[in-house]
């Protein structure tokens, strides 16, 4: 039961950004750009992270919000960046307009024969079809307080001085994490260390938290999720990206090929998103799953993809085809019916009337010799 319940506890500490997209509990969201380490007497899930990277060839921006539930009063999260960020809340109304703008058309799409769910296929007599069913050992840099959000931005020699940061606002970094952090240090990454803290003394963190907006220099756009590797059920991503042109990821990493399931160019969308993708007007969605997150190789890196096609998703409504709200296929095989029986009657009539002839008379028999 004990290790049913830590393979739990690190698949829910590791889970990053639901596109969109899901609210199932199963499979866990790819916890990609960093890790959440809470205290272990008290537990916290990640319903559901959100996630858009920005970036103009020259700066990144990446705007993430949390859903989460449990009974945590406190917790540590950590993002590695390539380089020094400034941090601030973001605007959440940019999530509610990247959802309308990637939201799948629908189409209509007729047909003529009736399928499951139009009459007489869909148990009811009326005909009504059925509802259809994302130096130092610690260097701080800096450190602020955003909304429910302590933000320490960190310099470090070493994966344990993370450990000696965490371990100093009461968590311990797990042995695990420390070792998948060694690539960051190695590259000289620094560290963007949040303790989330609810509003109230005594309160559990619960519900969609304030976005943060991280903000760095970035000759490439990177998201990171090595340590989506230390995930022990399988891990979805799924990712909003602004840049000047369609993006993919450069490779798999370790996963099935990613899917794009939006891309276009933004029309003057206004508000938050209109701020966020202001030189950025191109906007795709990327998802991508991880049945082995232990094969994860690296970070994703995007580059340009080699067209700006469009994609939209498109959802087809199937309608019967009708004809004064009968079905077409009704009246056609009705009055195909009906012309039948009809050329029937007609031909059993003009037999009915036709005259009658006579026997031919019968020839006398021959006399007798």
């Amino acid at each position: 039961m004990r290790k049913i319940r830590a393979a739990r506890t690190l698949s829910v500490v590791l889970m990053l950004l639901g596109i969109q997209l899901s609210r199932l509990i199963s499979p866990a969201w790819a916890c990609g750009c960093g890790a959440m380490v809470v205290d272990p007497a008290q537990r916290i899930a990640v319903a559901q992270e959100q996630s858009v990277l920005r970036w103009d060839g020259r700066q990144e921006q990446i705007v993430m919000r949390l859903t989460v539930t449990g009974d945590a009063r406190t917790a540590a999260w950590i993002m590695p960046v390539p380089h020094r960020a400034t941090v601030r809340l973001g605007d959440p109304a940019v999530f509610d307009q990247l959802a309308r703008a990637v939201a799948p058309v629908h189409r209509t799409r007729h047909h003529f024969w009736p399928r499951d769910g139009d009459w007489p296929f869909d148990g009811h007599a009326d005909g009504a079809a059925a509802a259809p069913a994302p130096g130092a050992a610690v260097g701080v840099v800096g450190r602020q307080r955003l909304g429910p959000f302590d933000v320490a931005r960190l310099t470090a020699t070493d994966p344990a001085a993370l450990d000696t940061w965490l371990r100093a606002n009461g968590f311990a970094l797990p042995a695990r994490l420390r070792t998948a952090l060694e690539p960051y240090v190695a590259e000289h990454w620094e560290y963007v260390a949040v303790r989330l803290a609810p509003g109230t003394a005594g309160t559990a963190l619960h519900g969609a938290l304030d976005p943060l907006h991280l903000t760095f220099a970035a000759d490439r756009a990177v998201y990171p999720m090595r340590l989506s590797r230390l995930a022990a059920t399988p891990q979805s991503l799924g990712l909003y990206v602004l840049a000047a042109h369609r993006m993919e990821p450069a490779t798999a990493i370790g996963g099935p090929p990613p899917s794009t399931v939006y891309a276009g160019r933004l029309a003057s969308p206004g508000g938050a998103l209109g701020a966020l993708a202001h030189g950025t007007p191109y906007l795709t969605a990327l998802t991508q799953r991880f049945p082995q997150p232990a094969r994860i190789s690296g970070d994703h890196e995007l580059r340009r993809a080699a067209t700006d096609a469009p994609v939209q998703q498109v959802i087809h409504d199937d309608e019967l085809d009708r004809v004064g709200g009968v079905p077409a296929w009704l009246l056609t095989t009705g009055g195909l019916a009906v012309l039948l029986a009809a050329a029937l009657a007609a031909v059993a009539v003009r037999r009915a009337r036709r005259p009658v002839l006579p026997p031919p008379p019968v020839a006398p028999p021959p006399p007798l010799a």
